[in-house]
């Protein structure tokens, strides 16, 4: 093999690696969505990415479709008691992430639910199980805040998720209406 070939086998190999934890994380936020609402506290989904069907369904029902403009976050619900919750969920294999990796338009629509009452925020992973939720006044105005449009997990210590028995504790520290410490309520 020569250079270019090892560099873009490294480059694929790299891209593989942070689909899977990527894939993983997701896997665990489900997973903790699945738990609140089994013990009534959270209803929350993922919100499906829009997608441009480019060839009509076939006979096997496969369809070839495109995603098209990522415009929402990640995941949507409500918290016991009636708050809207909505977050964006990111994973690295870094040791930053940066302001920009939500869009313009997931940043404005964050800002218009906070805006209306909603408990907005972004979920950082480091790794597989360094998970962080960031408020969202916090990223918004990471430049203010930390210096820099971007964040460590140095600068994130605060906003460290407990994990327990492999279910990110999402909420925890929030104050949830009946929920018992341990559950997502305050701690």
């Amino acid at each position: 093999m020569n250079e270019m070939e090892n560099n873009l086998a490294r480059r694929i190999l790299a891209g593989q690696k942070a689909r899977g934890a990527g894939e993983l994380f997701e896997a665990m936020i489900e997973t903790a969505l699945g738990w609140y609402e089994a013990h009534g506290l959270m209803k929350a989904a993922k919100t499906p990415e829009p997608m441009k069907p480019l060839r009509p369904v076939g006979k096997d029902g496969r369809f070839v479709a495109c995603y098209i403009e990522k415009a929402q976050v990640d995941f949507s619900g409500t918290i016991r008691g009636g708050r809207a919750i909505r977050f964006e969920a990111k994973q690295t294999n870094t040791d930053r992430f940066t302001r920009d990796r939500l869009t313009d338009k997931q940043m404005d629509d964050l800002t218009a639910h906070q805006k209306l009452g909603a408990l907005c925020f972004v979920i950082v992973c480091f790794g597989v199980y360094d998970v962080y939720r960031i408020p969202w006044e916090a990223w918004d105005h990471m430049k203010e805040r930390f210096g820099r449009k971007y964040v460590t997990e140095r600068d994130l210590q605060q906003f460290k998720l407990p994990i327990h028995s492999g279910v990110i504790k999402l909420l925890d520290g929030l104050q949830i209406p009946d929920a018992a410490p341990g559950e997502g309520g305050a701690s």
